[in-house]
Formats: C-alpha cells, structure tokens, sequence
C-alpha cells in the first residue's frame, strides 16, 4: 500500500460516526493505490438519498479527518482524491434495507426457482417483499418471500410510473414520499 494512506479499515472507523451523525452508513471504502493521486473512495447510503449538498458536507468533514489523520506520516495532507459517493443503481439488492431504501423503484428479480420479475418495490414486512407486478392490465401486489430472491437489480426508468402502481407501492402523494428517495 502506499506510504501515507489509511487502511480502508482505518477509514471507516475513522469516518462511521460522523456519516451516522448525518444518517448515513459506510458499506464500502476502496482505496485505489495505483492511480496518481491514489483515490479513497467511500461508498455510503441512507434511508434518505444522498443529495449534492449532503455529499459535500460529508466530504469536507472526511476530508479533515483524514487529513487529520494523515499528519505526520509520508506523503502529508492532501496526497489522495477522495469522493463520497453513493451505491448507485447498479449494486445488487441483497438485504431487508436495501429494498426498504429502494421502495418505489422498479426492480429486476431472478427468485430461486430460476423465475424472474419484473415489478416496483412496495414495503417488506416480516422477511417478506411487496412487489407491485402487471397482472394482464391491472397492477397486484405480490408478497415475494426475501430469501426466495436470488438477485435483485434496480432498473433505469425513462418515463414515470402510473399513479396507480405508486400508490400500490406506498409512495407518492398518499404517504408524502417520493418514488426512489
């Protein structure tokens, strides 16, 4: 490892109470010691999605910590890139928060039995999913056992779901929340 950088053990318990402080939690940190700079990148997310101003804050805030750290050793402060970032639509959904932290998105599931869905997260409740799915020309609610999901993917969307399928998931203009936040 480069001389100067934190581990990415060091990282996250140097950073964990401050992103908990502001709701969030780290699931990951990759310390990339091959480019130049060499880049820490910390990976967080929230029952609220991280937004442009949270993602400074928190940035400026790591960045004093670590540079905190970093005095006194080689390199000093400043000899890394570091971003806050969160998850992104491309991370797998492999727990009981992840789908809570993703009700109102549309997800692709591949369940055990090798069968696949394709519908909008409504609540989990008891181990249990509420998936919103196209049932001919109504929408249902289908209760999807978590551990029958083999893999869960959120899917890009480029128009905006029916009032009908949100208000079946839970979210919208009925419980004052968004689709995705």
């Amino acid at each position: 490892m480069t001389t100067g950088l934190p581990s990415q053990m060091q990282v996250i318990e140097l950073l964990g109470g401050e992103f908990a402080r502001a709701g969030y939690e780290i699931e990951d940190v990759v310390i990339d010691t091959r480019a130049r700079p060499p880049r820490i990148t910390v990976i967080a997310d929230g029952d609220t999605a991280l937004d442009l101003d949270t993602v400074a804050a928190l940035s400026r805030s790591a960045s004093a910590l670590l540079d905190g750290l970093e005095d006194g050793r080689d390199g000093g402060p400043g000899s890394y890139i570091l971003e806050v970032s969160s998850p992104g639509v491309d991370r797998p959904l492999t727990n009981e928060k992840h789908f809570r932290r993703a009700r109102g998105r549309k997800v692709d599931l591949q369940l055990s039995d090798g069968s696949r869905l394709t519908g909008r997260v409504g609540p989990t409740c008891a181990d249990t999913l509420a998936l919103v799915v196209r049932d001919g020309r109504e929408w249902v609610v289908r209760d999807i056992p978590l551990a029958s999901i083999a893999k869960a993917v959120v899917q890009v969307e480029f128009s905006p779901p029916s009032r009908t399928e949100l208000d079946l998931a839970g979210v919208g203009e009925a419980d004052g929340t968004e689709a995705g936040t």
